[in-house]
């Protein structure tokens, strides 16, 4: 943190200096994108008024801007900085007053500000602006309409707010203002923050319902559509407004309004947006997040405040990746795509304010009562090697292991395990990543013994840590043409590494996002884990290890599966099966029912065929398929024969009797009725069904009778006859012209055959019927 000028670079830095010095805390100190222009918004504080004063640096000379105004007259709420069309690379500035007077100002050099044209926004002239921001060309406001009645409904009055937007063109002959267009109305009160592209709407504290306070909207000027989203649950809705009477907010949120009363109130402390379009968040618990434009919310870092008191201020300021955040003293360096902490410092001015820094990403400027300071954070020329990064990796992992084991309440810090020396796993693990990946920078350093041993034993890991890192830069530097090819290899690597280790909630969560990102890529990966592949008879055959084949059955409990989408692995993997090799996956769901016999009993709770069976969540991924035609039938059929499961195996017949392929009926009877006399009983009753109510069954009569069972009687045959006959309004008769009936000729070949074979109580009593001597002898008696 280094000192790059004083505050006379600005005109009238003394009196800047003085402003600052003062102790009247600036409520907003704003400054134009290309730096040139200072705005400070003062509080009022008797005897001084409220005021809003420019100043402009390297002391360009002319006119100066200072505005103020007397309460109760109405008081600024905007600065927004446009860009000029008539100069290149200059501003005006709009100054926005609460009761729609805007001020539009221009600088021109030598000559200072001046005041281009004062237009009035607003329509009506009761109404009061709460909030306003620039979009592109359009100014877009949330402005409070009174109704019109002193005592109105407080249930229509929390709804009497209504959002605009108006373009603002500024030109060579003054400035043009646009039609007012109603963005949203009938509204609670909302803060509006713009990125370039999108409009936030973030509710105000002081709202009136509980369920408007609750979620964010999303306005999508190009596309003319609003999303809603809450950053406890993500993306929620979307809508396009195509037209001014859909605009109204109770019919935006029609349909949800039951879904967002079971949220969780919105925690927001301070919002802001940030230079990538997303809406950044502080909670009053210090933690920061951002929404994107998209709806999905996504959490960077928790600051160590555990409870930030209302009024605390906390600055936010994002300059490329780098989030950097100002509380109590304290600037705070986040990295926003891994959240990882990469400075904390102390700082000994008491009042620090972010400057735009000239198009330079690589550095911080901040403007303090003695002047500007400039904080470098550019890596230095031997910072490529990944030390610092990996190691605090290291025990910030650690710190997340050992917390979740404690059973203190007190919060374990980096600081505090790296200086405790009560744990040292990751002080060992720490020295050896340092020894290990720098042998080539620099000379090795002499390990401990125990470390040398450990080193040996993770040097494959490490091997494969470095391969993996030099892949991920390759896909970050390499062309377009080839990126996918890296991809490949990458998402191999990465599927490979998690199904080695432990399958938790967030190994999980990163897998579905490769399975969503890379499908094909993913698949493939697959099937080299597993390694699956055809032999010479065209059977599916795996040679996963046992570990493997456990993570692919892991079944995570039912609180962890279906947060945002999120589904098991074995789920994913049918997935892949059903959208690449769709002829693969019944072999594969037998492939994995082999592994589940060989591993657990049959009725044991601790695999997952204890919980829900395997058949049945490949078919559940079947099911999620958005059209259904008749290979997803075929696919069914297979998924149940291939579980021979007597109930699937009933539910397949079933099926196929109702897709009146009888061909196939007779063969899956021949082929499960060896399964077990109880599954062959089932299947003679439900053809026996089937033959007494109509005659599409005849053909295949002669492979039918086969399959009756040993212990059916011809008593039990004919009443299972007559209770399946169909139902006919008129009155039977001994010669239907139908000719669709039962008759006892069709049924004479199976009961003769019931009559000739033995039963089996005559079996198992045959003996003692062909006795010579009756009756039998006494048996000797065992004293």
């Amino acid at each position: 943190l280094r000192q790059v000028s004083d505050l006379s670079d600005f005109s009238r830095g003394h009196w800047l200096r003085e402003l600052l010095c003062r102790g009247e805390e600036p409520s907003r100190v704003q400054s134009s994108p290309d730096g040139q222009h200072l705005l400070l918004l003062k509080k009022s504080r008797p005897p001084t008024l409220p005021r809003v004063v420019a100043f402009q640096r390297h002391s360009i000379a002319g006119a100066d801007l200072e505005r103020t105004w007397q309460p109760p007259q109405p008081a600024l709420v905007g600065l927004l900085f446009l860009q000029s069309p008539v100069v290149p690379g200059s501003w005006v500035l709009a100054v926005v007053w609460e009761h729609g007077r805007t001020e539009v100002w221009h600088f021109v050099v030598a000559v200072g500000w001046q005041l281009l044209q004062t237009v009035e926004l607003c329509q009506g002239a009761r109404a009061r602006i709460v909030s306003v921001c620039s979009q592109g060309a359009s100014l877009v406001w949330c402005e409070e309409r009174p109704p019109l009645g002193a005592h109105s409904d407080m249930s229509k009055c929390a709804f009497r707010f209504c959002v605009c937007a108006r373009a603002l063109d500024v030109g060579e002959q003054g400035v043009r203002l646009g039609t007012v267009r109603i963005v949203l109305h009938n509204s609670p009160e909302y803060q509006v923050l713009a990125s370039p592209q999108h409009v936030f709407l973030v509710p105000a504290a002081a709202s009136c319902f509980a369920t408007t306070s609750k979620f964010l909207l999303i306005w999508h000027p190009e596309k003319a559509k609003f999303t809603i989203t809450a950053p406890s649950a993500g993306f929620i809705h979307s809508k396009v407004l195509r037209s001014s009477s859909e605009s109204d907010f109770r019919k935006l949120l029609l349909g949800s309004v039951g879904l967002l009363s079971g949220f969780a109130p919105l925690d927001i402390h301070i919002s802001t947006v940030s230079n990538s379009g997303g809406l950044l968040l502080v909670s009053t618990k210090g933690s920061v997040s951002v929404v994107e434009p998209d709806g999905t919310q996504r959490h960077i870092f928790d600051l160590e405040e555990s409870t930030l008191a209302q009024g605390c201020p906390v600055q936010l300021k994002t300059f490329g990746s780098i989030l950097a955040c100002v509380l109590a003293g304290v600037l705070y360096l986040v990295d926003q795509n891994s959240g990882r902490l990469i400075e904390k410092e102390v700082l000994s001015m008491k009042e620090v304010h972010f400057l735009e820094s000239q198009g330079e990403e690589d550095s911080i400027q901040l403007l303090t009562q003695t002047g500007i300071y400039n904080l470098s954070f550019s890596k230095p020329e031997d910072s490529s090697r990944p030390e610092p990064c990996l190691v605090e990796m290291v025990f910030e992992e650690a710190c997340r292991y050992y917390q979740r084991r404690s059973l203190s309440t007190s919060k374990l810090t980096v600081e505090k395990l790296k200086k405790g020396g009560t744990f040292q796993a990751p002080v060992v693990l720490a020295a050896i990543l340092q020894h290990s990946l720098h042998q080539k920078q620099k000379p090795a350093r002499s390990l401990q013994d125990t470390y040398a041993k450990l080193l040996s034993t993770l040097s494959l890991e490490l091997q494969s840590y470095m391969s993996l890192e030099l892949l991920k830069t390759c896909v970050v530097c390499a062309p377009e043409s080839e990126v996918e090819s890296y991809c490949k290899e990458l998402v191999e690597q990465e599927v490979s590494r998690i199904l080695q280790s432990d399958m938790d909630k967030d190994n999980l969560a990163y897998l579905n996002s490769v399975f969503t990102s890379f499908p094909k890529a993913a698949w493939k990966a697959t099937r080299s884990c597993l390694q699956l592949q055809q032999n010479g008879d065209g059977l599916l055959i795996a040679r996963a290890t046992p570990e493997v084949w456990k993570k692919v059955l892991c079944q995570p409990q039912l609180e962890e599966v279906g947060q945002n989408g999120m589904v098991p692995l074995f789920e994913l993997i049918c997935a892949s099966f059903l959208r690449f090799k769709p002829k693969w996956l019944p072999s594969f769901v037998e492939l994995t029912q082999q592994y589940v016999s060989n591993s657990w009993s049959y009725s044991s709770k601790e695999g997952p065929e204890g919980r829900v069976p395997l058949y049945k969540r490949a078919l559940g991924v079947l099911a999620r398929k958005n059209k259904h035609g008749e290979a997803d039938d075929e696919m069914e059929l297979e998924l149940l024969l291939c579980s021979k499961r007597p109930k699937a195996v009933l539910q397949a017949l079933h099926l196929l009797i109702r897709l009146k392929q009888w061909h196939r009926v007779v063969e899956v009877a021949e082929k499960f009725s060896k399964l077990s006399p109880l599954l062959n009983k089932e299947i003679f009753t439900t053809l026996l069904a089937e033959l007494a109510q109509h005659r599409e069954l005849d053909p295949y009569l002669d492979r039918l009778w086969p399959l009756c069972p040993a212990e059916l009687t011809a008593t039990d045959i004919l009443t299972m006859v007559l209770q399946h006959l169909p139902h006919s309004q008129e009155d039977p008769v001994p010669f239907s012209s139908e000719g669709n009936q039962l008759t006892v000729g069709l049924l004479k070949p199976l009961l003769q055959r019931v009559v000739q074979c033995p039963s089996v109580q005559e079996e198992m009593y045959s003996d003692a019927l062909q006795s010579t001597t009756f009756p039998p002898p006494t048996p000797p008696r065992e004293h």
